[in-house]
């Protein structure tokens, strides 16, 4: 059959059909949706008219000659999401479809993320060239610039000469296109950045009308201070700051997730424009070494503390051991119940072994009642820091956990909320303009679902399964996920900063 006969065939569609045939640069009239505009205003029942890759019309409307129309009765309709932390750029070649995020509804990526990303240019001349379904933008990477200028050497600070070159190549990247500035401060080689050498970086994406975007250099025991130096940034520079997947790690602290808002809103109150990003798990994941701020892997001390305070050896399951595939899976008490030795020499003894303190682990270092807390805080947006191949299942469930068990269930905020934390606070937190939000003009980035149904389908045993109850997704007004299958369509776009002004 010809595509203009398959097009004919599909001009009305009903019941909530499957669009993977037909979609293309043409007119779209969605029908009788429950239309959440991403807002936070009260839900009501509408149509929203899709002309090529742009909302046209959002309302009350007449279906037209030139429509394709869409009955969506029953089913919400909802801005794309924005994961405004996200790691699901990792193979992203690949994996073209991007199936663990379009699957809960996310339309935009926001990766470059814990200092990590360098040559922006390069990664957006690829998007341009060779799309993916969703549309992706980008930080400048702290880390990575400071490994291109101080190369292997990059166990101390960086000297003035050394921190000029690193202003430069920032410049580089905030012309490409990239949104600010990011840093891991937990992380080599930005670990050993002094607080002045990240101020002055930042400096330079704010004259350049970008952010900065930080993991703080500590989410368990030094928490405090690294709020403070976050915080330190926006009012010294007067630019908007963002604090990545904000937790309290350490059992600790467990409970005290309102001294967290009340440092943040003081923050706020004094005029630092400063966000916040979090997703819906107790358990991240990372590398082992991370436990040691002062990388004293050899200080059974300092492990008896961790493992004691931040996260016990029962919780501790590892991803990835370099060379130990035995251990996929396993708990550090699992592995010293094998080996016979305490939990303490355990550990001691996989950091020392070649490349152990680069093993990938999931850990759990918060509780429920602080994650909640913390998630409605006003300020704070939804997010994944995930990647399609990892064994969290943030990767797959972040967008769809926030929807069902959090908003539905657990009644932590309303619906319209919850949609507004995933769509236009995201996008204003990290400043993407004309996404976000169900508004004549704005792209035509769009999440049908059923709200009755959504929920998040990954677990740690099973965690590349998808969410259930997204119905359809668009991306720049095309159709890239449908009745729980990807369409094989990739209309998703780099988004340089400044590159699509707010729409009148």
């Amino acid at each position: 059959m010809s595509t203009r006969a398959v097009l004919a065939c599909l001009l009305t569609v009903v019941a909530q059909p499957s669009l993977v045939s037909a979609q293309g640069p043409t007119r779209t009239l969605i029908r009788g949706a429950t239309i959440v505009d991403g807002t936070g205003s009260p839900r009501f029942v509408g149509d929203v008219r899709i002309a090529a890759d742009r909302i046209a019309e959002a309302g009350q409307l007449t279906p037209t000659a030139a429509d394709r129309v869409m009955d969506a009765r029953g089913l919400v309709l909802a801005p794309g999401f924005i994961d405004t932390h996200s790691h699901h750029d990792r193979g992203l070649a690949d994996n073209r479809d991007a199936l663990a995020v379009v699957s809960q509804g996310v339309t935009t990526i926001v990766v470059g993320q814990d200092g990590s990303g360098s040559n922006r240019a390069a990664l957006f001349a690829r998007l341009d060239s060779v799309p993916v379904a969703v549309n992706v933008a980008s930080y400048a990477g702290h880390g990575s610039i400071r490994r291109a200028v101080l190369g292997a050497d990059f166990r101390r600070h960086a000297t003035v000469a050394e921190i000029e070159r690193m202003k430069d190549l920032l410049r580089a990247e905030m012309r490409a296109g990239a949104l600010g500035l990011s840093t891991g401060l937990e992380y080599d080689p930005g670990i050993y950045s002094t607080p002045e050498e990240v101020l002055a970086l930042a400096r330079v994406a704010a004259a350049m009308g970008g952010r900065y975007v930080s993991h703080i250099r500590s989410e368990d025991r030094d928490v405090w201070s690294a709020l403070d130096e976050i915080i330190n940034i926006g009012r010294t520079l007067r630019v908007p700051v963002q604090v990545s997947h904000l937790k309290l790690a350490m059992s600790d602290l467990w409970g005290r997730a309102d001294s967290v808002v009340r440092v943040l809103d003081r923050a706020r109150s004094e005029g630092v424009e400063i966000t916040a990003d979090i997703y819906p798990y107790t358990y991240w994941q990372s590398n082992l070494g991370v436990f040691y701020p002062r990388r004293n892997f050899a200080d059974s001390a300092e492990t008896e503390f961790i493992l004691s305070h931040l996260t016990p050896a029962t919780e501790i399951i590892f991803n990835e051991f370099p060379g130990r595939p035995e251990y996929t899976g396993k708990t550090l008490a699992a592995i010293a119940e094998g080996r016979g030795t305490s939990n303490v020499r355990t550990l001691l003894s996989l950091l020392a072994e070649p490349d152990g303190v680069n093993a990938s682990i999931v850990a759990k270092g918060m509780v429920d009642t602080d994650v909640e807390a913390l998630m409605r805080w006003p300020f704070a947006n939804v997010c994944s820091d995930g990647e399609s191949a990892g064994l969290h299942p943030r990767g797959f469930g972040s967008f769809a956990k926030v929807l069902g068990p959090y908003s539905r269930e657990k009644r932590l905020f309303s619906l319209e909320q919850a949609v507004r934390k995933a769509s236009s606070l995201a996008a204003h937190n990290v400043g993407i303009a004309g996404r976000g939000l169900i508004k004549s003009g704005h792209f035509a980035d769009l999440v049908l679902f059923d709200p009755d149904r959504v929920t998040d389908g990954a677990t740690f045993d099973r965690p590349h399964e998808p969410a259930v109850g997204i119905q359809t997704v668009w991306v720049n007004g095309e159709v890239v996920f449908d009745s729980g299958t990807a369409t094989g369509r990739h209309p998703g776009r780099p988004l340089r900063r400044g590159q699509n002004p707010e729409p009148d």
